[in-house]
């Protein structure tokens, strides 16, 4: 079993401080910044040794004999406040030699976001549109390098292709190597001596091409249709992001919609609606005819199954809702006047019961009433 007590160097009945001094000491010594690579090991055994000796409970385990960081050897890893070693480590030292490298110039691209009118039969039924779009694409004159035909990049001077420098900083832990992005390569470890003349070096240049969208059945306002890889260039010529479709429907003269279901009003004479008849009404799937009973009552709703929006995510399609209107005729002349007087006399309603009755709106009134503002 591995001699903690011995790496850090440190008798077995140290107290908590002598073990915390002892680690700081050791960790100002081999940090890999200041020892070079091969302190980063010792380093890492030093961390390891302050985890256990640290921890209260993890430090009795292994004076009876367990190593609580070897595999099924106790709790696990980490400190008690939840930090294990490489925790420790990047808290007072950054991220280490694996952050440390150069930055590609390659990078994904960003998204991109259009929006799309359509109708309400284009949402219905689903359609084809061609988009154009404005977005950066490779640069075609150097391919996405960013060099002018006929050049490279140059391994950068200053950092020798790391990507960072060095510097020397002080602080509690004493003096410690400090690594940051290189100023005259940004990072890269590179740097383009002759950009190319189309993108400045950037591999991307804009431009307006034409795309495909296939817009599906019982989309609605606010619905956003994905193209994967359709949106901007990255820089360096990276991959482009996504591009996203937000669809905007136009509002109908005629119907209302209210989810995958339509609505509409259809007003019918006064007669019609007392003795019944059949009307055509135009759909979205062309003319169809409603059967209308005698006796239909104003407010009555005649619903067609099947002839609204088609389910976005699903089979079928909603329906078509068809609120009556009865309309009251106005302007008789003297003999309808009689007609209807004779009507009323024979229905027994030349004085109807002026009892009140509950009001009760009809669906399309409230939709109405709703869209309206009302």
């Amino acid at each position: 079993m591995t001699d903690y007590y011995a790496i850090l160097g440190v008798p077995r009945d140290a107290t908590p401080e002598q073990i915390k001094k002892a680690y700081r000491r050791l960790a100002r010594e081999l940090h890999p910044d200041v020892a070079g690579a091969d302190g980063e090991e010792r380093f890492k055994d030093v961390a390891r040794a302050y985890e256990v000796l640290s921890n209260p409970e993890k430090r009795q385990q292994y004076d009876m004999g367990v190593d609580p960081t070897a595999p099924g050897g106790g709790a696990g890893g980490g400190f008690g406040n939840g930090f294990g070693f490489q925790d420790i480590f990047e808290t007072f030292f950054g991220g280490g030699a694996a952050q440390s490298g150069p930055v590609p110039r390659a990078r994904r691209g960003q998204d991109a976001l259009v929006r799309l009118d359509i109708d309400l039969a284009e949402a219905a039924f689903g359609t084809k549109r061609e988009l154009q779009v404005d977005t950066a694409v490779v640069c075609g004159t150097c391919g996405g390098n960013g060099c002018r035909p006929g050049t490279s990049v140059r391994t950068c001077e200053v950092c020798h292709g790391r990507g960072n420098v060095q510097r020397v900083a002080r602080s509690f832990l004493g003096q410690v190597m400090t690594t940051s992005p290189c100023p005259d390569c940004q990072g890269f470890g590179t740097i383009i001596p002759e950009p190319c003349a189309d993108c400045s070096g950037e591999g991307r240049v804009r431009s307006r091409r034409t795309i495909t969208v296939n817009v599906p059945a019982g989309v609605d306002t606010g619905t956003r249709i994905k193209l994967t890889a359709q949106g901007e260039v990255g820089p360096g010529g990276g991959p482009a992001g996504d591009l996203y479709v937000e669809i905007r429907e136009r509002p109908h003269e005629v119907f209302v919609r209210r989810g995958d279901d339509l609505h509409c009003t259809l007003p019918v004479p006064m007669t019609a609606a007392a003795l019944g008849t059949v009307l055509e009404l135009e759909t979205l799937d062309g003319p169809q005819e409603i059967d209308l009973r005698p006796g239909t009552q104003p407010g009555q709703v005649v619903t067609l199954k099947g002839l609204g929006v088609g389910h976005l995510h699903a089979g079928g399609r909603g329906d078509l809702n068809v609120h009556i209107e009865v309309q009251v005729p106005t302007g008789l002349d003297e003999e309808q006047t009689e007609l209807l007087r004779a009507l009323a006399k024979l229905r027994g309603e030349e004085r109807p019961d002026p009892r009140l009755a509950a009001a009760h709106p009809g669906v399309f009134s409230r939709l109405r009433d709703k869209l309206s503002g009302r």
